[in-house]
């Protein structure tokens, strides 16, 4: 079965359901070391997301992520807005005019990872989201070029967007409020990035599902 915007609900709503049951416990890592309104922002935007997500199944996948960019840039605040509006705008300009499939979304996504990384001007190792986005496109790209089955390519990256997140623990913010604590960051997850990690999931398990159907 195809991948096509007409999932976008099932995946939106699914995403939805995952970010609201972890909640409490992504808003206890993020009062921690940041700002604590993490969780908050994400659920406005998801929220914003549904709203508009009737109009996002008639498009195709460029211009669903250019609307899907679009809408997270007006509804989301903070650093996160910015940089997942960055993320799918970027994967809607590097999609446009291009067959959508597992290889150009590949390319696609790794290039709009880069994007997210200039306009965060961050890097991998710096407790941020990027410690679950960068790994998690690498990945995607080795398993695509391997000719891995689409089961293999989900279970590879929601495996990589796990020890991306474990990886933020033991490491040392230099990015946003967290950076300001120095050493006593360290020892805490990036709540950025395990929303992340949990969207991915959320978004796998639904494809896995349609690709059983």
């Amino acid at each position: 079965m195809p991948i096509t915007p007409a999932q976008f609900p099932e995946i939106i709503n699914r995403i939805s359901a995952s970010i609201n049951q972890h909640a409490d416990a992504v808003t206890e890592l993020d009062q921690a070391i940041g700002d604590g309104d993490h969780v908050y922002n994400l659920q406005r935007g998801i929220e914003a997301l549904q709203t508009h997500s009737n109009d996002i199944v008639n498009l195709d996948w460029p211009a669903a992520w250019q609307k899907i960019g679009m809408t997270v840039m007006a509804a989301i605040g903070g650093a996160s807005g910015s940089l997942y509006a960055t993320l799918f705008l970027s994967l809607a300009k590097n999609s446009k005019d291009k067959p959508v499939n597992i290889d150009t979304f590949t390319e696609a996504f790794a290039l709009a990872v880069e994007a997210v990384k200039q306009r965060g001007k961050a890097d991998v190792g710096e407790k941020t989201m990027l410690d679950v986005w960068v790994p998690v496109a690498q990945a995607l790209k080795q398993s695509v070029a391997s000719s891995k089955t689409l089961a293999e390519i989900l279970d590879t990256v929601c495996s990589v967007a796990e020890n991306g997140v474990e990886n933020t623990r033991e490491m040392l913010a230099t990015k946003g409020r967290a950076s300001f604590l120095g050493e006593r960051s360290k020892g805490h997850i990036d709540a950025g990035a395990k929303t992340a990690q949990l969207m991915i999931a959320a978004i796998a398990d639904q494809l896995q599902q349609a690709a059983a159907s």
